[in-house]
C-alpha cells in the first residue's frame, strides 16, 4: 500500500477513540488529508479536537454511516482510498434497551461504507484500505482461565457485541467475495482522556469527585482488559500501516481487573488527588442489580501484534489510571460540559457561526 500521500475517511473521529486517532494521524503525518465523518450523537464531541481543528490537512464533515445515498455522495466527491472505522453505537446498557440503533448503525453503517468502498475502489485496490476497528465482546465469555485469540469462535451475548460480530463477519465477507482490501482489530476496554461519563471509569471519577454513589453491577467480579486509549491509538496506527490484507489482530492491555477491585483502586488515587481522608470514597461504592447478560471475563492475548507487528501497551493500568484522573480533575470544564449536555452546542458555535 502506498502511503506517501493518503486520503483517509475516519468515521466516528469525534467519538472517545475517534478523536485520539484523528488527532495522531492530522499530527503524524501531515502529508495525509484527514476527513472526520461523525454524526455528533450524545458521544461524540468536537471539543475533544480543539487542538487541531484549524490544521491545513484535517476536515470535518457531520453525517450518517446509515445513509446511503450520502455515502456514496461523500466517496465520490472526496475520492478517499483509506478508511479508518471507529463509528459505531457502543454502551452496553443502551443496546439493551434500543437493539434496533445498534443494528443500524454498526451493521446496515457498515455495509454502507464496504459498498462504497468496494464502487469507487474497483481499479485501484491494492492502494486502498478499509480498517475496521471492533471489539473483544464478540468473543462472548471467559472463565477463569483461558484468553480471546485471533481464531476465539464468536459468541457475542447482548446487542451490542451481536452487531459488532456482524459488521466484522461483513468485512471478512466483503474481502474473501469482492476481494476488498481490509483488516481488522477487536480492542478490550479503552479508557483514558475524553471518555464520555456513562462508561465505567469516568462515571467514577465524576461521581467521586461530587460526592455522588458509584454503582458497580452484581458483587463487582466481572473481570475486564483495560487498554489506555492513546496506546490503542498507536496500535491502529500500526496496523493501518503494517498489516496484511486481511488480518485481523487482537488488542489489549495485559491488564486484567476486577471492576470491584479496580474501583477500590479508583478511590485510593481520588482521596489521594482530592486529599481526602483514607477510605473516604470507597463509601459512595453501591452495588446494584447485575446487568442482564453480564459477560464474566474478558482477556486478550495480544502475542499476534506484538510478534508480526512490534506493538504492546506502554502503561500499566495503575500509571494510567492514575494520569486519567489527573486529566478528568484537571479538566473540570469539559466534563461539566458533557454531563450538562452544553458540550453539543460546539458545532453550532464553531461550524455555523463563522
Amino acid at each position: 500500500m502506498n502511503t506517501t500521500t493518503k486520503n483517509i475517511l475516519i468515521t466516528g473521529g469525534a467519538g472517545f477513540i475517534g478523536s485520539h486517532v484523528v488527532r495522531r494521524f492530522v499530527k503524524n503525518y501531515p502529508q495525509y488529508r484527514i476527513v472526520n465523518l461523525d454524526k455528533l450523537t450524545y458521544a461524540g464531541n468536537l471539543a475533544n479536537l480543539q487542538d487541531i481543528e484549524e490544521a491545513d490537512n484535517y476536515s470535518f464533515i457531520r453525517g450518517d454511516i446509515t445513509d446511503a445515498t450520502f455515502i456514496d455522495e461523500l466517496f465520490n466527491t472526496q475520492q478517499f482510498d483509506s478508511v479508518i472505522h471507529l463509528a459505531a453505537e457502543s454502551h452496553v446498557d443502551r443496546s439493551i434497551s434500543s437493539p434496533l440503533e445498534f443494528v443500524l448503525t454498526n451493521v446496515v453503517g457498515t455495509v454502507n461504507l464496504l459498498n462504497a468502498a468496494r464502487r469507487y475502489w474497483s481499479d485501484k485496490l491494492d492502494q486502498c484500505r478499509f480498517y475496521h476497528i471492533s471489539t473483544d465482546e464478540v468473543y462472548g465469555t471467559l472463565g477463569e482461565t483461558g484468553m480471546f485469540t485471533e481464531t476465539t469462535a464468536y459468541d457475542p451475548h447482548s446487542p451490542y457485541s451481536a452487531s459488532k460480530a456482524s459488521s466484522d463477519h461483513f468485512v471478512r465477507a466483503y474481502h474473501d467475495t469482492y476481494g476488498l482490501p481490509i483488516v481488522i482489530s477487536n480492542c478490550s476496554n479503552n479508557y483514558g482522556p475524553n471518555q464520555f461519563p456513562e462508561k465505567l471509569i469516568p462515571l467514577a471519577i465524576h461521581n467521586i469527585r461530587n460526592n455522588r454513589p458509584v454503582p458497580v453491577y452484581g458483587t463487582g467480579e466481572n473481570v475486564r482488559d483495560w487498554l489506555y486509549v492513546i496506546d490503542h491509538a498507536i496500535a491502529i496506527d500500526t496496523v493501518f500501516h503494517r498489516a496484511e490484507n486481511g488480518k485481523t489482530y487482537n488488542i489489549g492491555g495485559h491488564n486484567e481487573w476486577k471492576n470491584i477491585d479496580l474501583i477500590r483502586l479508583l478511590c485510593k488515587i481520588m482521596d489521594k488527588k482530592l486529599e481526602r481522608a483514607s477510605g473516604t470514597s470507597e463509601k459512595l461504592i453501591t452495588f446494584v442489580k447485575d446487568r442482564a447478560g453480564h459477560d464474566l471475563r474478558y482477556a486478550i492475548d495480544a502475542s499476534r501484534i506484538k510478534a508480526e507487528l512490534d506493538w504492546a501497551p506502554s502503561l500499566q493500568f495503575e500509571e494510567g489510571l492514575e494520569r486519567t484522573v489527573s486529566w478528568y480533575l484537571e479538566n473540570e470544564t469539559w466534563l461539566n460540559n458533557v454531563t450538562s449536555g452544553d458540550y453539543l452546542n460546539y458545532y453550532e458555535q464553531q461550524y455555523l457561526h463563522r
